[in-house]
């Protein structure tokens, strides 16, 4: 029977965000260098066609991914809720693990044929099934360590890990342009980051194996059973329906100004990958500075007046900003736009995902959390890149993307407007 720990000092709090978070930088890590490098993937791995159709190839593996992170949620997120946040986190690592090797280590087409492309597309669901509860695991699991009043703060360094994963490719990406030919990077050179990562990967179970649980999951009384997870979640479908609408702002525009940045500067703007891989460092850095500011803020101002602010922002400027890049392609116009963009992600986002914790069952957190999340970013986010391909391809228009951030933004106001009203039923349903 579990009982209910010591809490925790302010110092152990902070060492355990360093600890959870780095585990997520890993997990987000992985992703990101797929989708920088997914031109070359596509040159490795899959049957040679036109440049379109290799670039459509990868970055439709890179999406195949996301359609994990629903099964990854559920199963997963049911394991996180039931048996403790400490043990889902370890598991959802392990099993990131071996997606991350097979990524580094699988031959390209002309070495194995058909083969290459399968085994590419079996580590991507892998790694889509890992994290279809990490970000939802780690969320939790920093909201039940916050000190009181500083919950949007805690959670808010979920996101910004992730941005030292962005941050990290970006570097490396810079390093190895810098380094390698361009024909030694298209036969080899994206390789070394995923190696990297695998050299990381012991460092990072260490750090989550001495993780403690949380005192609020200690203090539970009763742990669901799976069956009662299932009638929760079912119970809660309106609910987890707007948190899904909540999400679609956050992860569409997040893989717009970090995963498609280097593919959209390159291969669409034609500018240098250099100048592309820059920017996202760029962008990076300050979403890493203002998401954990909009976390914070959030506490003192609430969640939904950032919700819609920043959704407002991001329906009335996108596409404007992203013709005006289109109309006149050049670095110092790509880093103005992607910053602005990252600017309205990061503000939105700080305040969104701490909200996400707040406003699901207690009993099925994560869960819950993880579900909405992922179907989100299955359905839309995590298709971002290949779809904004698409649009740009069949419309001819470049700004296009901006349409689609547009279109995100609007879909979050509405979720924003009505999520009191849904909150408050679903909780009148369950009492």
């Amino acid at each position: 029977m579990l009982v209910a720990a010591p809490q925790l000092s302010r110092q152990s709090k902070l060492a355990a965000v360093v600890r959870v978070s780095g585990g997520n930088f890993l997990e987000m890590y992985d992703f990101f260098v797929f989708a920088y490098y997914a031109s070359a993937i596509g040159r490795a791995f899959f049957p040679h066609g036109s440049d379109f159709a290799m670039l459509m190839s990868s970055l439709m593996t890179f999406g195949a991914g996301f359609l994990m992170r629903p099964l990854g949620a559920i199963f997963l997120g049911a394991y996180i809720d039931r048996r403790g946040r400490r043990a889902g986190l370890i598991l959802t690592l392990a099993v990131m693990a071996v997606g991350t090797l097979s990524m580094a280590l699988v031959p390209g087409y002309q070495t194995i044929g058909l083969f290459a492309p399968v085994l590419i597309v079996i580590g991507r669901l892998l790694q889509g099934f890992s994290a279809g509860a990490e970000l939802g695991g780690v969320s939790v699991y920093l909201s039940e360590i916050a000190t009181p009043g500083h919950k949007g703060f805690y959670v808010s360094w979920q996101s910004a890990s992730q941005q030292l994963a962005v941050m990290l490719v970006a570097i490396l990406g810079v390093g190895l342009s810098l380094a390698l030919r361009p024909e030694d990077m298209d036969a080899w050179g994206w390789r070394i980051p995923f190696l990297l990562g695998c050299m990381i990967l012991p460092f990072v179970f260490l750090l989550r194996r001495s993780l403690a649980e949380t005192d609020e999951f200690l203090a539970q009384r009763h742990h669901p059973t799976p069956g009662e997870i299932v009638r929760t979640m079912a119970a809660s479908w309106r609910l987890l329906l707007v948190g899904m609408l909540l999400i679609a702002m956050t992860t569409v525009s997040f893989y717009l100004v970090t995963a498609y940045t280097p593919t959209f500067g390159s291969q669409v703007l034609k500018l240098s990958s250099l100048d592309a891989l820059v920017v996202t460092l760029c962008v990076a850095i300050l979403n890493f500075a203002v998401i954990p500011l909009a976390g914070a803020l959030s506490d003192r101002t609430g969640r939904r007046p950032l919700l819609i602010a920043s959704t407002i922002a991001a329906l009335l400027t996108a596409y404007p900003v992203m013709s005006w890049l289109a109309g006149a392609p050049s670095f110092e116009r790509l880093m103005i736009v992607e910053l602005w963009l990252a600017f309205v992600y990061a503000v939105y986002n700080g305040a969104m995902i701490v909200y996400l914790t707040e406003i699901m069952p207690e009993s099925v957190r994560t869960t819950a959390f993880s579900l909405a999340y992922n179907l989100a970013t299955a359905t839309v986010g995590g298709f971002t890149p290949a779809i904004c391909t698409a649009l740009i391809h069949f419309t001819g228009n470049r700004a296009m993307p901006g349409a689609w951030m547009s279109c995100a933004a609007a879909t979050s106001l509405i979720a924003a407007l009505l999520v009191n009203k849904v909150r408050a039923g679903n909780e009148a349903a369950q009492a």
